[in-house]
Formats: C-alpha cells, sequence, structure tokens
C-alpha cells in the first residue's frame, strides 16, 4: 500500500511549487516508508510515498506512460487482485509490459478504457491519473472504501490526497470546522457521513465513485452499486457459491514479494482466512504461515463473560494455530501503551477515534510489522454475513436509528453548540437519507425489506468505520492489511441471499459457518461471535478518567469551549452512570467515552483546529 497525493490548479505554475508538494508527500512518509516520487507539469502535481509490496523495480511511482501523444501519470494506493487476467486482456489488445506491477496494469487499463476500467477492477484502491495532453485530472475509489481518498476545491485548485494530513499540508487548505464538522465528531463519531471530510470544505471521494476535474469543472460519478433481484439459487447450491466465493477472494489476497500472514483470534472469519492460506501455503511449499493474535497484560484476571463477549479469545487462538500448524505470535499490550498510543492513534487517523480500539490496533499492527509487510484480515464478514445482534434481535432490528449508536441525546447533553431536538433531528436525518437510498426490490417481504436496509447500514457506515480504522492503525506502521470479506463479488452474491438462508441453524453467520464446515473443526465453526478484544483492566478506567480529569482542570483546553463542563464533569464523577449507553457499538462504554474526549482535546490541539 502506498500514500498518495496531488494539486491541479488552473492559475499557477505547479512546477514552481515543488516544496508545497514536498509537504503534502511528507506527510504520508509512514504509508509508504520505501521511496517516494514527485511529478509535476505547469497544471499538475502528483506525488507518491510506496511501501513495496510487488515488483519493486518496476512499480515505481508516479508512473508515466505515453500513447500517441498522450502522456498519462499515475499515483495510485492499493492492490489488484486480478492483475493477471487483466495483463492478458491487455497484451491482447497489443500493449506490452515493462515489468509486472499491479500498478502498470492498472495505468494501462485506464489508457484502454477510460473511465469504465475500474468495472474490470478486483481489488482495493485509491487513485489519481493525470492525462497531459486532455489536461484532465481522473479520481476513483474501490467498491467498498477500503482505501480513503479525500479531495477540496480551493478556488481553480482541486487538492487531493491518501489522508486529511496531507490536504492540510496545503497552504490554502484551513483546518477549519462548522457546526455540521462538530455533529460529525460529537453525535456521529467515529463514524461519518459517507462523503464528509469532517474540515470545512473538505469531502472523502464516496466509495464506487469516481470523479474527474478538467478546465470546464468538476463531475462526480458513481460507477457501483448493489442490484437487488431474487435469490435463485438453492441452499446447496448457496453453500457452494459462497465457499467458493470465500477461498476464491482469500487465495487471490495471498499474491505478494513480500512476507504475508494472518491475524488470528480464533473466530470463524480470521480462522477461516488462516486455515485457506495454510492451504495454499502448503501446497506451494512457501514454508509455515505466520499468524499473530492480539491481547492485553492481566486480561485473564479481569475478563468477564458477557452475551456480546461470551468468551475470551487466548484458548481459541491457540486451538486454531495448534490445528493448522502456523508459526504463531502472541502480541500483548499493556496498560501504559494503550495510554501513550491515544495521541498516535489520532493522528493517523486525523480524527478522534475508537480510542483504546484504534491504539490497540496500532500497536498490534507495529509488532507484525517487523515480520510481515502484508497481513490478512476478517473484517466485513459480520456486515456481509450477519454476525451482529442488531441483525437478529427485533428489539434492535425494528427500532429505527442507527443500532450502534443510540446515545445521541446524551451526547448532546455533553454539548453547548447542539440542543438534544436539533442532534436528534441531524442523526436522524442522516439515518433516513441512508434506508432511503437502499436498493429495493419489489414484492419482497416487509421483512426482508428491512433486513436490506439492515444491511446496507452496516455497509455503508458501521463497516466503512472499521475499515477506516483498520487503513488508518495499519499504514501508520507500515503494514498492508487486506480484507478478504470485503471482495465486492461476495458482497453481491450476498445482498440478496435471503436473511433465513444467511441465519441457518439460527446462528448468526450460520450460512458462511455452515459453507465452511470442513476447513475447520466444528467448534470452531461454531464457536460463537466474539468482537475484536478490549482491555478489561480496571487501570484502564482508572487512566482514561484521570487523563480527561486532567483536561477539565485545564483552563487552556479547547474542548472546554465546546462541551458541557458541568455535565461531563458529573459523568466522570457518578464513574460514567448517568450516561446510559455505549457511545459507539458495544466496545466503547464509559473508559473509551473519557478516552474519546481525551482524543477530541488532542485533535483540537494537534491540528490547531479553528471554529467558523
Amino acid at each position: 500500500m502506498c500514500g498518495i497525493a496531488g494539486w491541479i490548479d488552473w492559475q499557477r505554475d505547479l512546477s514552481k511549487q515543488q516544496s508545497v508538494l514536498e509537504g503534502m508527500r511528507s506527510t504520508l512518509v509512514n504509508r509508504g516508508p520505501d521511496a517516494s516520487g514527485i511529478w509535476v507539469s505547469t497544471c499538475a502535481g502528483l506525488v507518491h510515498r510506496r511501501l513495496i509490496v510487488i515488483d519493486p523495480a518496476g512499480g515505481e511511482q508516479p508512473m508515466v506512460r505515453k500513447r500517441g501523444n498522450h502522456t498519462y501519470v499515475l499515483t495510485y494506493n492499493g492492490e489488484l487482485y486480478n492483475t493477471d487476467e487483466l495483463r492478458e486482456q491487455l497484451q491482447a489488445k497489443g500493449y506490452a509490459f515493462e515489468g509486472h506491477s499491479d500498478t502498470e496494469v492498472l495505468l494501462l487499463s485506464y489508457m484502454e478504457w477510460g473511465s469504465k476500467c475500474v468495472e474490470y477492477f478486483n481489488g482495493i484502491y485509491a487513485f489519481g491519473i493525470w492525462d497531459e495532453t486532455e489536461q484532465c485530472l481522473f479520481l476513483a475509489r474501490d467498491r467498498m472504501g477500503v482505501k480513503p481518498l479525500f479531495y477540496t476545491r480551493q478556488g481553480d485548485a482541486l487538492i487531493f490526497g491518501s489522508e486529511l494530513k496531507a490536504l492540510l499540508a496545503h497552504p490554502q487548505v484551513e483546518p477549519l470546522i462548522d457546526r455540521e464538522g462538530l455533529a460529525e465528531i460529537f453525535l456521529m463519531g467515529p463514524a461519518r457521513t459517507p462523503g464528509c471530510g469532517v474540515f470545512h470544505g473538505i469531502y472523502e471521494l464516496r466509495p464506487g465513485y469516481w470523479l474527474t476535474y478538467r478546465r470546464s469543472g468538476m463531475q462526480v460519478q458513481k460507477y457501483w452499486s448493489l442490484d437487488s433481484r431474487t435469490h435463485r439459487d438453492n441452499m446447496e447450491r448457496t453453500k457452494e457459491q459462497v465457499r467458493t466465493l470465500v477461498q476464491d477472494a482469500i487465495k487471490r489476497q495471498l499474491v505478494a514479494d513480500v512476507p504475508v500472514c494472518t491475524c488470528l483470534s480464533g473466530g470463524l472469519d480470521s480462522s477461516a482466512i488462516s486455515a485457506v492460506a495454510r492451504n495454499v501455503y502448503q501446497e506451494k511449499g512457501l514454508g509455515p504461515l505466520h499468524t499473530f493474535s492480539i491481547d492485553y497484560l492481566d486480561n485473564d484476571r479481569y475478563f468477564k463473560p458477557s452475551a456480546f463477549q461470551p468468551n475470551s479469545d487466548a484458548p481459541w487462538v491457540q486451538r486454531v494455530a495448534d490445528y493448522l500448524g502456523t508459526q504463531h505470535h502472541d502480541i500483548r499490550i499493556d496498560t501504559p501503551q494503550l495510554m501513550e498510543a491515544l495521541k498516535t492513534a489520532v493522528l493517523a487517523r486525523d480524527l478522534p477515534g475508537m480510542a483504546d480500539v484504534d491504539a490497540s490496533l496500532y500497536l498490534f499492527c507495529h509488532e507484525i510489522k517487523k515480520d510481515a509487510t502484508v497481513a490478512l484480515s476478517g473484517e466485513c464478514a459480520d456486515e456481509v454475513f450477519g454476525g451482529y445482534p442488531w441483525y437478529y434481535r427485533d428489539e434492535m432490528l425494528n427500532t429505527p436509528g442507527f443500532p450502534w449508536s443510540r446515545a445521541t441525546r446524551e451526547r448532546a447533553e455533553l454539548l453547548t453548540t447542539w440542543t438534544p431536538g436539533d442532534a436528534m433531528a441531524y442523526v436522524n436525518q442522516r439515518y433516513s437519507d441512508t434506508v432511503a437510498e437502499t436498493p429495493k426490490l419489489q414484492g419482497e417481504s416487509k421483512k426482508e425489506a428491512r433486513m436490506r436496509e439492515m444491511i446496507y447500514l452496516n455497509l455503508t457506515w458501521f463497516m466503512t468505520t472499521l475499515l477506516d480504522r483498520k487503513d488508518r492503525m495499519s499504514m501508520a506502521a507500515g503494514l498492508e492489511v487486506r480484507v478478504p470479506f470485503c471482495d465486492h463479488r461476495i458482497v453481491e452474491y450476498m445482498w440478496n441471499v435471503p436473511w433465513d438462508m444467511k441465519y441457518y441453524n439460527r446462528r448468526e453467520k450460520g450460512l458462511l459457518r455452515t459453507a465452511l464446515e470442513g476447513i475447520l473443526p466444528h467448534d470452531v465453526i461454531w464457536r460463537k461471535k466474539s468482537p475484536y478484544p478490549k482491555t478489561h483492566n480496571p487501570n484502564y478506567y482508572q487512566g482514561t478518567k484521570a487523563l480527561l480529569q486532567e483536561v477539565l482542570n485545564d483552563k487552556n483546553s479547547p474542548l472546554l469551549q465546546l462541551i458541557n463542563v458541568q455535565a461531563v464533569q458529573e459523568m466522570l464523577d457518578t464513574d460514567g452512570a448517568g450516561f446510559g449507553k455505549p457511545w459507539f457499538g458495544q466496545l466503547m462504554a464509559s473508559a473509551q467515552i473519557f478516552a474519546y474526549l481525551v482524543q477530541v482535546d488532542i485533535w483540537l490541539r494537534a491540528y490547531k483546529v479553528r471554529m467558523m
């Protein structure tokens, strides 16, 4: 993976602005620690930071290729998993290749098919291509939004980058926040409204969209969407299709010229990925597969089972690692590390995030990076196959609103800028907008129609939040993480599978479980879902409480201008009891609420955020 950025400007001679481009590029060093490049002409400047995964010599960027009188320049972040098939198609059309990188395949695909090239891709990507002859920029983002891409218009200029920090490094882009931006932080966060960049005037290109920018203006176009239709396959055929699609996605994503590993929690998703990867390693004689798990010091002392987190991962991790014969690495994080990494996580994400869930993931990725450059992870299976309780608990499914964020009123009561009524209206509008754009199927039952809405909400909000977290924390450590369950072919197929099939055996992800039987032991296949592990050490709670108290005691804290200090102090004094509901999902409760507010304070200071 890599970091990309660029600047198109019709009024300035950008060949004299190289120092600005270098400043933007320098913010992305962690995303691409291995190499860098700049290409600049009068109206366009593209920059790149590279994490070398495939074809060290032949994949240098920005990549320049010519065809006729056209000069094309590419800056690209991502991986194509159907590179070989595309190369064969392009060779049949007369194209010659100088290397074996997917970068060259992507650029030549654009040269052949133009904006329709994205319809041919299977992969994760965010890229910009400048046509010097046509004076046109083409930006595109993968269908599921695995790779990030932000942009802003500043007069006649368009500025883009992998991360917000790259845009903010440009002298024309200011760290301004308006009332809507505050709502995104305090009412929606750590989620974001699709397409929202939080900072005033900054946007994120939505998943499955492309953008062109010419002298005549800007065009944003959706190139992919889910198609609702009747599912014709019976149960056996559906199981076969799921098994085939999942195994193919995992195998495709093992391709690399650098060490590859898997993240292993002992749950269904990561264990399945590890099992398929182990089989490929055995077939190709590649030696033992390296697997990595995360836990926390003293969690065995403090862990208490709950309906949401019924058991700890450690015994299951060992069970699967032993069964597969992997070379396993058990990473353990201590509470002081988590506290220290809260700031690192904010700087990696450019926004407040999921507190210790972000911080621990960064620390985990940092340790993995010592042994591998690419990791495969099990994100997205829960959204696609129905793993969350709000899919099958009627009281959660049938209550309007985002099921992972029910504390809007409580959040608003901590603020001075939003009344509870206005806050509810803002959040409800975002929810209603998403429900309204859900692809419908005429004649479908009320139950199935509601399931589509819930799945669409998860794909466009909850999943993208987790992908955002995974990208920032892993790339901050210079680690590329791939997510096989996010393969768009899996998502497209599962979109139309009826809920009764998905909920086979009345179990969360029941269809996926039965489709993968034989790949893993029966008890692993049917182990009850357990979420990403968090610390249960009371020292973390006490530590975050103390940090937030320090913020409240600091008269210079920018956070104090935005919050109802008395209400937050009361929340602290009552150990969060007055808040009543989790901040986000089930992992962000009282300690994480404290940590989130601390992260907001860190963010306001570090980015010198100004209110409009």
